[in-house]
């Protein structure tokens, strides 16, 4: 009985005390009220405990408000902000993803007394003027005021923050020079200063900042060398140079950094050899668009630990290393004085998705064991001096979306086993030696948007079946052998149908009307006799009709005055009853097409599950006269 007495009591004890627990203060419930006149989210609040509006967040005894989250709340007046801060048990202050363009005085006289106040985010907004003097502050950890419109230098406004941690001010306007003030060096661990415009050299003072784990200072005007002893920092692991003018040779104690996982410096100026060991701990680097010579160091590709290296745009010589990383995922080495052949134990990585060799000076055949590698989703050996044919086992790669292969040696015929490729969109075989008729097969491969075979030795006809590719954009078939007349075009074109310079005969086909989104026409020096069909004319987004070195006769129809009709000679039959428009250059008006064909003609964004990396690949083309220009800009996102 006794036991169930004192049960009894404990309960009243417990009903006596609960409210006490699960409400605020006075000061507190007074200050969101306050509040909930100034945020209108907040001024529709039904429920009286402010702990349960959104938001905000309490804590564990709901006694006092701990977090406050207004971001992308769509607030522009920062004038109730120091209101927030006589919530003096504030711990985590977002204000991120709003309109704000100023931070008023009072709001860092009043958080700056806010002691546990251990986060302040006022990332994307519109904040102008120079960054706040923090003073005070004396528990903020994080501060993050990146993607603002924030100008001026910064001196000695983050002097006084000796427990800041992470500081992230990417995305604004802010110059001089990197500033190394930056409260207690045995503190900070992230130093995020990306998208500025600071100048001046990388500070040997920042090498007291010995907690650092991330650098990013990518994306300003800094220049010079990097410092002699970057590599005391022992912590680090990301450091993110790129788009910068920095120069001279990378330190080799880079590489006793054994933590180290990512080193991005693209597009710098960085000269001299890449230092022995350096990717020893990298999981990530990039050095593409510098002026890098000599060859790759032997150990560079084999650590285990790599799965992207993009050496692009340098002058590296030498052969391709046949070590490489089992778990590379993307390897770039094109744009740079690479010769040998192509190792054939690249077809032994099965995670590799991205392998791009372009221009440069490699030798020998396109290795079969390449059609091992069935994660590849983008292969280009375009613009080297490849020879033989092309093998049939890059059949097999079911995961493949580009393939280019353009300004080789190649020979043979294009394998009938290819229409097993059923991912493939791009396919640029142009400016090589094959030959024999087009494959009927290349019609099954659906998701083609660009097919180039322009610049071979191809004859017989176009095949029939052509035009069940319901998604191609752009069709180069120039500068072959074949003949015979047009079958049925795929009605998707758009940007371009190149079938000039082959031995094509009989009428311009009416059915070409029917590609009402084409902008370039070119069926230049073939043998096509007849008029031209007035439905043409129709063709609504048309710029450019090539028509030169025919035998066509008749009336030149009219077009619309965006179309361009250039170099009709060649044609003595034909008769222009109008002045003919050779170039007019003209600007279109609101709402009307350029006469420039531009188009983005696929977008690969593939990614390994465990890395979370993608890839796009633009083909744009500019078509000016009868030139036919393929620009590629591939980008990495993690980059």
């Amino acid at each position: 009985m006794r036991s169930h007495e004192q049960r009894v009591c404990f309960f009243f004890f417990f009903l006596s005390f609960v409210p006490f627990v699960l409400s605020l203060s006075s000061t507190q419930n007074e200050i969101m009220g306050k509040l909930s006149r100034s945020v209108s989210v907040w001024g529709d609040e039904k429920e009286p405990n402010p702990c349960a509006w959104k938001g905000v967040s309490c804590s564990s005894d709901n006694s006092s408000i701990a977090n406050l989250s207004l971001s992308g709340w769509s607030l522009s007046d920062s004038s109730f902000l120091p209101l927030v801060c006589e919530i003096v048990s504030l711990e985590v202050l977002d204000l991120s993803d709003n309109s704000f363009s100023s931070v008023p005085e009072g709001f860092i006289t009043a958080c700056g007394k806010i002691d546990g106040l251990k986060q302040l985010n006022f990332s994307t907004n519109r904040l102008v003027g120079s960054l706040p003097a923090f003073n005070g502050f004396v528990g903020l950890q994080s501060l993050d005021f990146s993607s603002n419109m924030l100008s001026g230098t910064i001196v000695s406004q983050l002097g006084s923050l000796n427990d800041l941690k992470r500081l992230y001010l990417t995305s604004n306007d802010l110059s001089g020079d990197v500033p190394i003030n930056l409260g207690n060096p045995k503190v900070l661990e992230h130093l995020i200063l990306s998208k500025n415009s600071f100048t001046g050299s990388i500070p040997d003072g920042l090498l007291e900042y010995r907690k650092l784990v991330r650098i990013d200072l990518s994306e300003n005007q800094l220049s010079g060398p990097l410092p002699g002893k970057i590599g005391d920092l022992s912590k680090l692991e990301e450091l993110i140079l790129s788009s910068n003018n920095l120069s001279g040779e990378i330190p080799m104690n880079l590489s006793n950094i054994q933590n180290l996982l990512r080193f991005a410096a693209h597009q710098n100026k960085f000269t001299g050899n890449i230092p022995v060991g350096i990717s020893r701990s990298l999981k990530n680097l990039d050095l593409s668009y510098n002026k890098l010579g000599g060859p790759i160091p032997a150990d560079l590709l084999m650590q285990s630990n790599l799965q992207t290296v993009d050496l692009s745009y340098n002058l590296l010589e030498g052969s391709i290393s046949a070590k490489v990383s089992p778990n590379m995922v993307r390897l770039r080495l094109g744009s740079n004085s690479l010769d040998g052949t192509i190792p054939s134990e690249l077809g032994t990585l099965l995670k590799l998705s991205y392998l791009e060799l372009e221009n440069n000076s490699l030798s020998g055949s396109i290795p079969s064991e390449l059609g091992s590698c069935r994660s590849l989703a983008l292969l280009n050996l375009g613009m080297n001096n490849l020879t033989g044919s092309l093998p049939v086992e890059l059949a097999s790669l079911s995961s493949l979306q580009v393939l280019k292969l353009q300004s080789n040696k190649l020979v043979g015929e294009i394998p009938y086993q290819m229409n097993q490729m059923q991912s493939l969109s791009t396919l640029d075989i142009s400016g090589n030696l094959l030959s024999g008729s087009i494959p009927n097969s290349i019609s099954r491969l659906r998701s083609l948007t660009k097919l180039n075979l322009q610049g071979n030795l191809f004859n017989g006809s176009i095949p029939a079946t052509i035009d069940s590719l319901k998604n191609l954009l752009e069709l180069q078939l120039g500068s072959n052998r074949l003949n015979g007349h047009i079958p049925g075009m795929p009605v998707s074109l758009q940007i371009a149908l190149n079938l000039s310079h082959n031995l094509f005969e009989g009428t311009i086909p009416e059915t070409l009307s029917r590609s009402w989104g084409l902008e370039v026409l070119d069926l230049s020096n073939n043998k096509f006799s007849g008029e031209i069909p007035t439905s043409l004319t129709q063709i609504g987004a048309l710029t450019q009709l090539l028509l030169a070195n025919n035998k066509l006769s008749g009336v030149i129809p009219e077009f619309g005055k965006y179309v361009t009709i250039i170099d009709t000679t060649g044609n003595p039959r034909l008769v222009n009853t109008t002045l003919q428009r050779k170039s007019p250059q003209r600007s279109p008006g609101p709402g009307k097409r350029k006469s420039v064909a531009v188009a983005v003609v696929v977008a690969v964004s593939v990614a390994a599950a465990f890395l979370g990396i993608g890839v796009a690949v633009v083909i744009v083309v500019s078509i000016p006269r009868r030139f036919y220009r393929v620009v590629k800009d591939e980008q990495l996102g993690a980059t």
